[in-house]
């Protein structure tokens, strides 16, 4: 009897208005095929399918609904493992995506899909790794123009839920281990949050956090928590506009903003990791 093949693997981020988002997921995909042997295929939750295909080499990028349908319609009874490219476990994750899986099993129920985890576990502070990562970009920004020993800001995009931002809290008192000596201060911050008190745990906001308190002068690394550029992350990204504005408004302030970490090689190794620890839906 042959041995069955491994289920198909479905890296899957939120997606973007923009090419290079798209081009950078399927580089990971890539790697973590050529990593694990199996079968990967890069899929958006959304906003990915509306990038035109001439910018993505003549391949239209897709979203996971409608590749799980297709990959279910023409194997009902096959088995596919979802593996998010997320930090932590936003509703983009535990509720978009969840979602639709659910739906299409319900369609297909002799089809088995599996959730692999999202990259790291607040409630397990063993795996050090993306703090790592976020690390070595650290020390990689203040080298290229000569900081010693900068203040760090980990940033995230914000988030309504609250396990998210957890993650982030997590990740930057990790950070602040593994920078030691490298590092003045290292503090956390999210590029927006959503109006209302119940959101107040997002705080400080990166526009307020560089115009007040220690992170108001001096130099600033801005660590990005962002897996891909895209509008956010880009050079010339919303992050980027904040920074500048900020220097504009403190003549003391200086900043620099790392490189997302969806290029770092460590990254496909967790991704493998994760994706060997699929659980049912």
């Amino acid at each position: 009897m042959q041995p069955s093949s491994p289920p198909v693997c479905f890296l899957f981020d939120n997606g973007s208005l923009r090419a290079e988002p798209a081009l950078a997921l399927r580089r990971v995909a890539a790697a973590l095929a050529g990593r694990t042997g199996r079968e990967v295929r890069a899929v958006s939750l959304q906003h990915s399918d509306r990038v035109a295909p001439d910018q993505l080499g003549g391949m239209p990028a897709e979203l996971l609904e409608p590749a799980l349908e297709k990959f279910l319609s023409a194997r009902p009874d096959g088995a596919a493992d979802l593996l998010p490219l997320f930090f932590g476990p936003s509703a983009a994750v535990t509720e978009l995506a969840a979602g639709q899986a659910r739906a299409l099993l319900a369609k297909s129920p002799h089809a088995a899909l599996r959730f692999a985890p999202c990259l790291v576990d607040a409630a397990d502070p063993s795996d050090r790794r993306v703090a790592q990562m976020l690390a070595d970009h650290t020390r990689a920004a203040a080298r290229a123009v000569g900081w010693a020993r900068p203040k760090v800001l980990l940033t995230d995009h914000g988030s309504p839920t609250r396990a998210v931002t957890a993650v982030r809290d997590h990740l930057t008192a990790q950070l602040r281990a593994e920078l030691g000596d490298d590092a003045a201060a290292v503090g956390a911050a999210a590029m927006e949050r959503r109006d209302g008190a119940e959101y107040d745990f997002n705080e400080p906001l990166l526009a307020r956090a560089l115009r007040a308190g220690p992170s108001s002068s001096g130099e600033v690394v801005v660590a990005l928590q962002f897996l891909l550029p895209g509008r956010h992350a880009g050079p010339d990204g919303d992050l980027a506009e904040i920074c500048r504005a900020a220097e504009a408004e403190c003549p003391g302030l200086r900043t620099r903003l790392t490189e997302p970490i969806g290029a770092h090689p460590l990254l496909v190794e967790v991704l493998a990791d994760r994706l060997a620890a699929p659980r049912a839906l």
